[in-house]
């Protein structure tokens, strides 16, 4: 696939500590992204430094193939969405709306008119009366209505309740269908966004740990449960991300990617079941903690 943004060697860091870590990789065109870490992993700092919105203090990005800085030709087609999204004091929702077309050439009044009445946002409130949820809500449509060749979505959905957060998913995946466009959410609510992800990028301590498609993610490991005997046996000769023990069962969580694997774990008598992409990525930066700590 065509990439739009390709990263080399970033690296920033504040005093000395590094937010963004020689990070290293691609993003491709018309495909949702998933960036994905625990807080303070430097997924806000990375989307900072992708829009030109802090500079690195070594490695090179490029979008659209040119350097983001001060470029009004690349910076034109990007959106940055985060929570901590600021308008003027007086700004109300409309606003908001009306502006929008200025800096969002592809901006759809028509879908953000249609959101709005979704999220039930009163039109005429000033935006520093809105509520957490409100204010999410805004960013959320002026996101998703713009439609723009490049998409970022720092977390900004988080004062959403739940129900409401699922209209984002699901407006994003349906809008995306008909208007494909490069979308990357960066999020700690792994399991909320796993169906959305073609691709997953995983940050922790400033490093990417894990930067491959979702479906080759989500075929890589499994779970067995049983007698701890039977599946001490057979996860002895296997790779082991993680087990649990009560009193005498045992679950394990296997990385393989082997149909003879799991035949053998039926034989075996064990119960075998699917690992989610959140357990699977909370285990590799578990892992990528432990070797952080060691090379410290």
């Amino acid at each position: 696939m065509t990439e739009v943004i390709r990263v080399s060697s970033l690296t920033r860091k504040f005093g000395k500590q590094a937010a963004v870590d020689n990070a290293s990789f691609t993003i491709e065109k018309d495909a949702i992204h998933g960036l994905l870490g625990r807080n303070g992993a430097g997924k806000t700092t990375l989307m900072q430094l992708l829009t030109a919105q802090d500079f690195p203090t070594a490695g090179s990005i490029e979008v659209f193939g040119a350097n983001p800085v001060e470029n009004a030709k690349v910076l034109s087609q990007l959106c940055f969405i985060k929570e901590s999204q600021r308008y003027p004091d007086e700004f109300k929702v409309r606003h908001v709306l009306e502006s929008a077309p200025w800096f969002f050439a592809n901006w759809s009044e028509s879908f953000a008119n249609d959101l709005v009445e979704e999220f039930d946002l009163p039109r005429e409130k000033k935006l520093k009366k809105l509520s957490r949820g409100q204010l999410s809500a805004v960013g959320v449509i002026v996101g998703l209505a713009s439609r723009a060749p490049i998409t970022f979505f720092d977390e900004p959905y988080l004062g959403l309740d739940a129900v409401a957060r699922q209209l984002f998913y699901d407006r994003l995946l349906a809008d995306y269908a008909e208007n494909p466009r490069t979308v990357i959410l960066s999020t700690h609510l792994i399991d909320e966004v796993s169906n959305l992800l073609e691709r997953v990028i995983v940050i922790d301590h400033g490093r990417i740990v894990l930067d491959e498609q979702a479906e080759s993610i989500r075929g890589r490991a499994f779970s067995v449960s049983g007698t701890s005997g039977a599946v001490d046996d057979f996860a002895s000769t296997r790779k082991v991300l993680y087990s649990s023990r009560l009193g005498g069962l045992t679950t394990a969580t296997v990385e393989s990617t082997s149909a003879d694997d799991r035949k053998a774990a039926a034989a075996a008598g064990l119960e075998i079941s699917p690992v989610s992409l959140q357990q699977l990525i909370i285990q590799k930066t578990s892992s990528s903690e432990r070797e952080f700590e060691h090379s410290a």
